[in-house]
């Protein structure tokens, strides 16, 4: 028997829509953060710890990991038992965390604290958007969108310098207790000002604790496939990806036999959201290939000392939290296909340029192409977030927001591994750090050509869903989503 779904009483604005995306933007910076931040920190935890970097990753794999494979789950959770609720205690429980991160005394227990972290951090990214969609009236939805993609620029930008910072005057356990004082203001901020929306009201919808089972386990073995051997395949990758594919086809199985599945498969069967979901993780992977390939390229051929290399490495999340605000202002006027397709032509043009810059070009190239890859990726973020969500039905907003932002982290998952693998191709060397600079130059060009066909696949597919039945602001907000 179908789910009968009764409307959920959904704020058309809060009364106090500016402090909502306040607090909103806040927990959108809070996720970006503990992943910039820690990365800093690996040295020193190395150190600390004595341990060898296979061990001391784990800090960053488990949170990477347990964002990954719940985001979903905490989207569906959102929808069932009310998202403001969840949200609220997704920023309890990456305080939590952050507290047992910074009292860990051994690695096992820092690495414990972290996917607790991340977990509270999958709560916030799942649920933000959906949140947002609620707090702010129809025609500024693209604003909004722009904020929050501006402040988790923000947080990726900031943690690096911020995180060097603590660690020189304080301490490594810093850069875990800075999230408390954060945390605690945009709880309070969250609590004070998010509208208080009914859950939805459908029968027999109840928690899919089998489809989250099956989604987590296939979800960890392909994250960890991709991760294991940075790039290089082997036997265990291999039999991860396997069983990855074998969970795929169970999780379909188990969704279409559920009375309330995790995911609709009818959502997933729509060409316009299954087309946004795809053009997610095809640009996630094309940026994540200039965070992978700069900082070889810039230090081997172009011979930057670290300092140098982070600078210019920076000024891609720069532009990328610039462009934000803006953009989701133009998405809202433009519309939302339109922008898409500017923010791709953007990525195109630097991917090219990346892929056939001169070595005479020097930084000033490379910069000038990078920050219009980033400033178009602000561009397509916004519309293309905007597109999904301005449509979602209010009982599935949680749940579609976690499935696009999973989407996105698959594709920073996969860009790590198979952009590196073909860089390191490229440029003829099992080792990139070791390579001449003419060779990295080559890897260079030839991971931004295949970055330029993605770009131009997420095109083709933002001309088909124009073409199909637009998912602009004006069109999208009339479309609902089905529920089964």
């Amino acid at each position: 028997m179908k789910n009968v779904t009764y409307p959920q009483r959904t704020a058309v604005a809060t009364a106090r829509p500016k402090l909502a995306l306040a607090s909103l933007s806040l927990a959108m910076l809070l996720p970006s953060l503990g992943t910039s931040i820690a990365n800093i920190a690996l040295p020193t935890l190395a150190e600390v710890f004595g341990a060898p970097f296979q061990h001391i990753q784990w800090i960053i794999l488990a949170y990477l990991l347990a964002i990954t494979t719940s985001l979903v789950s905490a989207g569906r959770f959102g929808d069932l038992v009310g998202r403001r609720r969840v949200v609220l205690a997704g920023i309890g429980l990456f305080m939590l965390g952050s507290v047992f991160c910074a009292t860990a005394n051994v690695l096992a227990m820092l690495v414990a604290a972290r996917a607790l972290q991340g977990f509270g951090a999958a709560i916030m990214m799942a649920l933000t958007m959906a949140l947002a969609t609620e707090a702010v009236p129809k025609n500024r939805i693209g604003s909004a969108m722009g904020m929050l993609a501006t402040m988790s620029a923000v947080g990726t930008a900031l943690g690096p310098s911020l995180g060097g910072l603590l660690i020189a005057s304080y301490g490594w356990q810093s850069i875990f207790l800075i999230n408390v004082p954060l945390g605690l203001a945009t709880f309070v901020l969250a609590y004070v000002s998010l509208p208080r929306t009914r859950p939805a009201q459908t029968r027999n919808a109840n928690f899919d604790y089998a489809g989250t089972l099956v989604l987590a386990v296939t979800l960890t073995a392909y994250a960890v496939a991709m991760t294991l051997g940075r790039g290089r395949f082997g036997l265990v990758n291999a039999c991860l990806l396997v069983l990855a594919v074998l969970g795929t086809a169970l999780f379909v199985r188990v969704e279409r036999k559920a009375q309330s599945p995790l995911i609709s498969l009818a959502v997933l069967r729509m060409p316009q959201t299954s087309g946004n979901f795809v053009m997610s993780g095809l640009i996630a992977t094309v940026i994540m290939a200039t965070l992978v390939v700069g900082p070889f390229y810039l230090s081997g051929a172009m011979g930057l000392p670290p300092a140098q290399v982070g600078l210019v490495m920076s000024t891609g999340p720069f532009a990328a939290a610039v462009i934000g605000i803006p953009a989701g202002r133009l998405v809202d006027r433009l519309g939302a296909p339109f922008m898409t397709r500017v923010g791709l032509s953007a990525m195109v043009a630097g991917t090219l340029g990346l892929a056939i810059l001169p070595a005479e070009a020097g930084i000033q190239g490379y910069v000038a192409a990078l920050v219009t890859i980033t400033a178009g990726y602000g561009l397509f973020q916004a519309a293309n977030n905007t597109a999904v969500m301005a449509g979602v039905a209010p009982e599935q907003r949680g749940v579609i927001s976690g499935v696009l932002t999973l989407s996105r982290n698959l594709g920073l998952i996969s860009g790590a591994s198979l952009m590196g693998a073909l860089f390191s191709f490229g440029s003829g060397m099992r080792e990139p750090g070791r390579a001449a600079p003419a060779a990295l130059a080559t890897g260079l060009h030839v991971t931004m050509a295949a970055a330029t066909l993605l770009i131009v696949v997420a095109i083709v597919i933002a001309r088909r869903i124009q073409v199909s039945g637009s998912t602009g602001p004006t069109s999208s907000s009339r479309r609902r989503l089905p529920t089964r």
